[in-house]
C-alpha cells in the first residue's frame, strides 16, 4: 500500500524555512541519540540552498552537533566540484563553510570523472560501506532531501529515462533533457528504502506539478518520477509553502509533528 505523504503548508517562505530547519534538527537529534550520527543526503537547487541558509545562521547552527552529521548528495552533474551548476559547490559555500563541516563528513558525488559509470559505481560502494551494506542489502539513509522539477523529475531521475527503470543499482547514470544532461543520481531503491524522504517545494510555479503528484488523477501522473517516491517503510513529508500548495484539492486542516 502505497504510503501516505505527511503534508506541511506553511503560509510563506520565511514561515517554510523556519519549519524545514527545525524538522531537520529535530530528526537529526533524534538519530544522535539513538546511534550517534545522522545520514542526511542534500538536493540541490535554489529551495533548497535557501533552507540551508537557514540552518548555517549561528541560532540554528548552535541547536545541533554537526560533528555528528554525515552528508550525502541525492544527485549531481557531471561537472567539476567548482562549476556553477555543481550541486556540491552550492551546499559547499552555504551549509558546510559556514558550519566548518569537517571535509571527512562530506561525501560527493565525483560529477568529473570522464566515465560517469565509474563514478556511480565508486558512490554505490562509498554509500554500502557507510552503512555497511553489502550487496543485495539496501542502504538506509536517515533522511533524504528532494525538490520537484517542473516535468516531476526528481534527483536525476527524469520522465522515460533508464535511470528511472534501474532495480539493481543504487546509484546511476541519469540524462537532463536541458543543461548539463550527464547526471548521477540515486535510483527508486535507495530512495524508497530511506527513513524520511523531505520534499521541499515552493513557489507557484510548481503548484500545477505538486497537485499531479500528490492526487496522481491520472496514469500519466503516477507514472511521474517524484509520484514514484513511497517509502517501504519510512515517512514521506512534503514541506510547501501556500503557493506551491495552492491547486491541491483538499489542504491539510493542521501540520504534521516531527
Amino acid at each position: 500500500m502505497p504510503v501516505i505523504p505527511d503534508i506541511r503548508i506553511a503560509a510563506d517562505l520565511h514561515e517554510w524555512s523556519q519549519e524545514a530547519a527545525a524538522f531537520i534538527i529535530s530528526l537529526g537529534e533524534q538519530a544522535i541519540r539513538s546511534k550517534g550520527r545522522f545520514l542526511m543526503a542534500l538536493s540541490g537547487g535554489s529551495t533548497p540552498k535557501a533552507l540551508y541558509q537557514v540552518l548555517a545562521v549561528p541560532e540554528w547552527k548552535a541547536r545541533l552537533d554537526w560533528s555528528r552529521i554525515v552528508f550525502l548528495f541525492g544527485d549531481e552533474r557531471c561537472t567539476p566540484p567548482d562549476h556553477p551548476e555543481s550541486n556540491f559547490k552550492m551546499a559547499h559555500t552555504s551549509l558546510f563553510q559556514p558550519l566548518n563541516v569537517h571535509p571527512d563528513h562530506i561525501y560527493r558525488m565525483k560529477g568529473e570523472y570522464a566515465d560517469p559509470t565509474a563514478a556511480a559505481q565508486e558512490y554505490e560502494e562509498t554509500i554500502r560501506g557507510l552503512t555497511q551494506s553489502p550487496p543485495p542489502t539496501v542502504p538506509l539513509i536517515d533522511l533524504v532531501l528532494l525538490g520537484l522539477g517542473d516535468d516531476g523529475h526528481t534527483a536525476s531521475l527524469f520522465p522515460g529515462t533508464a535511470a528511472l527503470r534501474e532495480d539493481n543499482r543504487i546509484v546511476t547514470v541519469g540524462h537532463a533533457p536541458t543543461g548539463v544532461k550527464s547526471r548521477l543520481t540515486l535510483t527508486l531503491g535507495v530512495l524508497n528504502h530511506a527513513a524520511v524522504v523531505l520534499f521541499l517545494v515552493t513557489g507557484s510555479g510548481k503548484a500545477e506539478m505538486v497537485r499531479r503528484v500528490l492526487q496522481q488523477e491520472s496514469e500519466a501522473d503516477r507514472s511521474l518520477p517524484a509520484a514514484r517516491i513511497s517509502p517501504e517503510s519510512g515517512r514521506l513529508v512534503w514541506m510547501l509553502d501556500h503557493s506551491a500548495a495552492q491547486q491541491l484539492k483538499t489542504m491539510p486542516s493542521h501540520r504534521g509533528k516531527s
